[in-house]
């Protein structure tokens, strides 16, 4: 349902405005789509935001393939992977964090250290560095002491 250009709708809102912007009644104008089309796909806004995250990140994907199948070399792909993931993340900036960063701090620094903390908790759970089974409690508290509501 949310494809071509109409799937950055979402997105463009949520970067001007904040996700809380994002309501199915002004995604359905921007869309051209009744409430009653887009609840006839969609439970609800938070699924739409699941669609528009699997969308961003099938995108990335399919761009991370395309710049690392051109070149040959094992250190070719690796910059032109390095290369697409830093072209993707500076065309479709993300800023959504921002309601729960708390007063006084940067929304876009925010997120910065939310996603280079995830990013090093998979990387050093898949190396075998933190065991798995500590996992959630590591991620209630990433939220915990990031997530100061």
């Amino acid at each position: 349902m949310l494809t071509d250009t109409r799937s950055r709708t979402p997105c463009k809102l949520a970067e001007q405005q904040g996700w809380d912007a994002v309501t199915t009644r002004r995604l359905g104008e921007c869309i051209e789509y009744s409430q009653p089309v887009l609840y006839s796909h969609f439970r609800g806004k938070r699924e739409i935001i699941g669609a528009v995250a699997l969308q961003g990140a099938t995108e990335m994907a399919t761009a991370v393939r395309a710049a690392t199948a051109a070149v040959d070399g094992p250190r070719e792909r690796v910059a032109a992977l390095a290369r697409a993931y830093l072209d993707f993340a500076a065309r479709n900036p993300t800023e959504s964090l921002g309601e729960v960063a708390g007063d006084g701090v940067d929304p876009g620094l925010f997120t910065e250290v939310f996603w280079a903390s995830l990013h090093g908790l998979a990387t050093l759970t898949r190396t075998g560095r933190l065991l798995p089974e500590h996992t959630e409690s590591r991620v209630e508290l990433l939220v915990d002491r990031l997530a100061m509501l």
